[in-house]
């Protein structure tokens, strides 16, 4: 079967430690060519979904690393009637967690950058070396296109110093970069800047609240445009309760495990990460199966919900004395998009602060961007999907656009 060429597109390619996601998209045009999912690499049980103008093929077997995974999704398009080696792929985009200090723009990848993101690995272990596997096994099968990495501590770079600074000694904060950096920057960036399209808005006269509520979360306050605060911090795991993530937390809780449980740093580690938030609670990180145990009046469930809205509303009222005035709250992602009874719960009783949601606009489900708010609501609330595959996909084109 002989398909149109890819020409003039973007491969956006986001590596996890057991996964691959990857589409094939034009900016310009925003069609989305090809899109798919490998995962469970490096087990016997290893899935691929994917997706080719509107033909879907799940191919199943053992894939040993991302290096065959790669090679797979390689001849999966090869069945589709494309050589995506020989198609005129503009560039590839490599999602990229953490920046560190040293990444706040898209980057064109070479051999100096593949270190220094290796160098930074420490400041997010759980993704970056992931993010790397993803860059080396792309750029090994596609060498002659372009690669660009996109960090997700990007937009939050320029925070304010009394917003990205933590009360630590100072020379041991600077000697080990640390610093709140934000996470969720791509999305946040999209989605704040789609509000002002969808409102009919100047971004620069805009002030809002983002929730980007997935099963990882983050809140951000941007004013004008420009970030002023977020929820997420030095990794990924400050601020929000999450799937499997605590959030907030006293570290002195790491001193109390150590000392009295005898617990070592790996292990608090997954027990903050893996074994916390909605999963530690109650045992679900699935937001669906948690409201459905709150419905059916599970007292585990019921309480790990509380402890969710009360961190977010925590913040929403923070965010809102930092901004001082609020034009829009917006919510995206998995359950921000999806969960309408979280945004119920997150914004009831508000009212007097000029906040008012329309139950029925609340209730309904679209793909596309849309306003929630009653029309008397002085703040205008909505539901806009992220989409940071086509954010990725735009910059990595800016990118090699610049490039001689």
């Amino acid at each position: 079967m002989s398909e149109a060429p890819i020409d003039g597109s973007v491969l956006v390619v986001n590596a996890g430690s057991s996964s691959l996601k990857y589409q094939v998209l034009h900016p310009a045009t925003e069609e989305v060519i090809a899109d798919g999912l490998a995962e469970q690499i490096g087990e016997s049980t290893s899935r691929i979904k994917h997706w080719y103008r509107g033909h879907e093929v799940v191919l199943e077997g053992p894939l040993a690393d991302h290096d065959a995974a790669i090679a797979a999704v390689l001849e999966l398009f090869a069945a589709d009637g494309v050589d995506v080696a020989d198609s005129g792929l503009a560039a590839v985009g490599h999602r990229v967690v953490h920046g560190g200090r040293s990444f706040f723009e898209p980057t064109l990848i070479d051999d100096a950058v593949r270190s220094e993101i290796e160098r930074i690995c420490p400041l997010a272990p759980l993704h970056n070396p992931a993010n790397l596997v993803g860059i080396d096994a792309v750029t090994a099968l596609l060498p002659a296109v372009p690669a660009v990495a996109i960090f997700d501590t990007a937009f939050f770079h320029d925070l304010p110093a009394a917003a990205s600074t933590y009360a630590l000694d100072a020379a041991v904060a600077d000697e080990y970069a640390v610093r709140r950096y934000g996470f969720h920057g791509t999305s946040h960036e999209y989605v704040s800047r789609k509000v002002a399209e969808v409102l009919g808005r100047d971004l620069t006269e805009l002030n809002q609240i983002v929730l980007h509520l997935g099963n990882g979360a983050s809140m951000s306050a941007v004013a004008g445009g420009k970030p002023i605060d977020t929820t997420m911090g030095m990794t990924p795991l400050e601020g929000l309760v999450m799937g499997t993530r605590t959030g907030d937390i006293d570290a002195g809780v790491v001193f109390q495990l150590a000392r009295v449980a005898g617990m070592s740093i790996d292990d608090i580690d997954t027990l903050f990460n893996k074994r916390s938030g909605l999963k530690g609670m109650c045992g679900e990180n699935d937001f669906r199966a948690v409201l459905q145990r709150v419905e059916a009046g599970d007292e585990s469930a019921k309480l790990a919900y509380e402890v969710y809205l009360h961190r977010l509303r925590r913040y929403i009222g923070a965010y809102m004395i930092e901004l001082g005035r609020v034009d829009a709250i917006v919510f995206t992602a998995g359950v921000g998009e999806n969960a309408a009874q979280v945004r119920a719960d997150s914004l009831a009783g508000l009212a007097g602060y000029g906040i008012e949601i329309d139950a029925d606009r609340n209730a309904i489900r679209s793909p596309d961007p849309r306003v929630i708010s009653t029309a008397d609501s002085k703040v205008t609330v909505l539901v806009v999907p992220t989409n940071e595959e086509l954010a990725i996909a735009r910059q990595a084109m800016e990118v090699v656009g610049q490039t001689p």
